[in-house]
C-alpha cells in the first residue's frame, strides 16, 4: 500500500517519511541531519508543493517500510514539466518485496497527472539491485553503455 504524504496527513506520514530517509542516509554513510529536522523541512516541502513524499507500508502491519521523493519541475527542452525522483528508500528488511516497484509505479501516476512526460532517476553503477529495480520499471540508461559515462559533481555554497 502506497499513501500520498500531504502536510494535514493524519498519524506519523512526514515523520515515518523522514526516518526513513535518514536511515537512507545513513545506511549509505552520508551526512544526514536527525529525523526530526527533515520531517520539518519535508512538511514546509510539501506544503509549498515542491515535493510530492510517498509513503510504501506493510499490508499486515501498517508499518512504514519504504519512501519515495519526486520533484515536478518545469522543462528546458519542452512545454511539460520533468519528474525527478530525488529519493527512493525501502527499509533493507523489506527488500524484494514489491515496495519499490509499488512507490515507482505510485510516483509515475502522480507525475502523469501532474502533466510530466518525462522522468528521470540517478543512482550509482555499483547499486546493482536499484539498476534492476529502475530498468524493470521501464527507466532506460542513457550513458555508459553505448555512450559517455556522465559524471555527478557537487558543491557546497
Amino acid at each position: 500500500m502506497v499513501e500520498t504524504v500531504t502536510e494535514s496527513s493524519s498519524g506519523d506520514g512526514l515523520a515515518a517519511a523522514a526516518q526513513l530517509l535518514h536511515d537512507f542516509n545513513e545506511e549509505y554513510d552520508e551526512p544526514t541531519p536527525s529525523p526530526e529536522e527533515l520531517a520539518v523541512r519535508l512538511g514546509d516541502l510539501v506544503a509549498g508543493d515542491q515535493v510530492t513524499v510517498l509513503l510504501a507500508r506493510a499490508p499486515e502491519t501498517g508499518e512504514a517500510v519504504g519512501v519515495a521523493v519526486m520533484r515536478v519541475q518545469p522543462s528546458v527542452w519542452g512545454p511539460a514539466p520533468e519528474a525527478y525522483l530525488a529519493e527512493l528508500y525501502v527499509a533493507p528488511s523489506e527488500r524484494g518485496k514489491g515496495f519499490g516497484r509499488e512507490l515507482i509505479t505510485e510516483a509515475m501516476r502522480v507525475a502523469r497527472e501532474r502533466g510530466a512526460d518525462y522522468a528521470f532517476v540517478i543512482t550509482s553503477e555499483d547499486d546493482q539491485l536499484a539498476v534492476r529495480l529502475y530498468e524493470a520499471a521501464g527507466f532506460r540508461r542513457t550513458e555508459g553503455e553505448g555512450g559517455p559515462t556522465m559524471i555527478a559533481f557537487e558543491r557546497d555554497l
